[in-house]
């Protein structure tokens, strides 16, 4: 299963909001990444940088260009803008990152 890695950037003295935030993961939102083939999935926080590292694994990598257009993702965009770096959508200013080591 593919595993795909990101990068985006927390405002500061926003870790405790942004933890919050996921803790309470709106119930549409997970069956919606889950229908995306999202599994695994799982955010970390660099406190010396406030970079966020997502890594997640998907069965379908090219199921994940429809997410930016359902609503759920947009609202949950919406809901984020105010404590991480987004775009004029609202989309966070995500960073790919390339693999360089893996141990299974």
């Amino acid at each position: 299963m593919p595993r795909i890695a990101f990068k985006m950037h927390l405002h500061p003295g926003k870790a405790e909001e942004c933890r919050r935030r996921h803790d309470e993961i709106w119930p549409e939102l997970v069956v919606l990444l889950k229908n995306s083939g999202i599994a695994d999935y799982s955010i970390f926080l660099d406190e010396n940088t406030n970079e966020l590292f997502g890594i997640l694994h998907t069965d379908d990598p090219a199921a994940l260009d429809a997410l930016p257009q359902h609503p759920v993702m947009q609202h949950w965009w919406t809901y984020m803008k105010d404590i991480i770096a987004t775009r004029t959508d609202d989309s966070p200013v995500t960073v790919p990152l390339q693999e360089v080591f893996y141990l299974k």
